[in-house]
């Protein structure tokens, strides 16, 4: 029987010394599926996948990958570490066929898949070049060539884009969408949004160790309400004074508003006639970057709110 979830995370707690790095993280990532991390630095992103990954132990809570614990699954795992690195003295093919190797693949298999993951990736005439040769974009492919030899169920990428320039990225884009024509899963940490909102089914936004969103990704905009983009003439100020909009960005006679999943674009479109000159207006549901800005800014003011409420119930007379 297929499962249905790869990864199980419930009630997880992840404590170093006196610092809480992930607090009560619960979530499910769908056996299959391309599903996202997200979050500003120090959130709690790769803690909590290095706990997916066996490589640390969860002070509390629950972990549960393809129905085993996270130390019993290695080889069924491939992981890319965000802290990446070659051993610059050895030649690509030696480096790719030890990774192979220490995941229990036998010699001569370990050189077959090379071999083919090498023509695959277009770096068969770099097998025998020695790693510190390599270009920034090449070394990536071939540490992805090192994860996936041993043909993992599971693939957990720690911010694969990360330095990476648009030929690599769109590289990197392609290798996990042919994972998961594949029946793969995959996870992985970014901080660009536009990469996660064109492959991730579903993402986590994860703040200072706490779940913030967690959700299906056309879902997750959707109930952030939608962006009215608008080409105009005329002042501008009345777009400060429209209702149902929680953010403005005016250039003037361009002006992005997002709104309030309440509110209604054909009324406030009603509002500016006779007040503006529309040149060209369009409708969309709000990007990954403005959900994440949003959620990111409303979590900071209701912790820091939380904060002072039990300061002063602390110190009152």
């Amino acid at each position: 029987m297929a499962l249905e979830r790869a990864i199980e995370l419930s009630g997880v707690r992840k404590v170093f010394a006196n610092v809480v790095a992930v607090d009560n993280l619960s979530l499910e990532v769908q056996a299959g599926s391309i599903y996202g991390f997200l979050g500003p630095n120090g959130a709690g992103k790769s803690t909590t996948i290095r706990m997916l990954t066996g490589i640390l132990r969860a002070s509390e809570g629950v972990i549960r990958v393809l129905d085993q614990d996270p130390g019993e699954v290695k080889r069924q795992l491939g992981y890319l570490p965000e802290e990446k690195g070659l051993y610059k003295k050895m030649r690509v093919k030696e480096l790719i066929q030890y990774f192979g190797r220490l995941k229990g693949l036998e010699s001569k298999v370990a050189e077959q898949k090379c071999e083919e993951l090498l023509k695959k990736f277009e770096l068969d005439k770099w097998a025998d070049q020695k790693c510190e040769s390599l270009s920034k974009g090449m070394g990536q492919k071939v540490q992805i060539i090192a994860t996936l030899i041993h043909d993992p169920e599971l693939i957990v990428l720690d911010e694969p884009f990360s330095g990476l320039d648009p030929v690599s990225i769109e590289l990197v884009r392609e290798i996990i969408l042919e994972l998961k024509r594949t029946g793969r899963t995959v996870v992985f940490s970014t901080h660009m949004m536009e990469q996660a909102e064109q492959l991730c089914d579903s993402v986590l936004l994860i703040n200072r160790g706490q779940k913030v969103i967690d959700g299906f990704t056309n879902e997750v905009r959707a109930e952030a309400g939608d962006t009215l983009r608008l080409d105009y003439e005329g002042d501008g100020s009345i777009l400060k004074s429209l209702p149902g909009v929680v953010r403005l960005n005016d250039a003037g006679r361009h002006a992005e508003l997002t709104l309030a999943p309440q509110a209604d674009t054909q009324k406030l479109l009603a509002l500016l006639i006779g007040k503006i000159t529309i040149t060209r207006f369009d409708i969309s549901s709000a990007s990954l970057h403005e959900v994440f800005v949003r959620s990111i800014a409303t979590d900071i003011a209701t912790q820091e709110t939380n904060t002072r409420s039990k300061a002063e119930t602390t110190y009152a007379p």
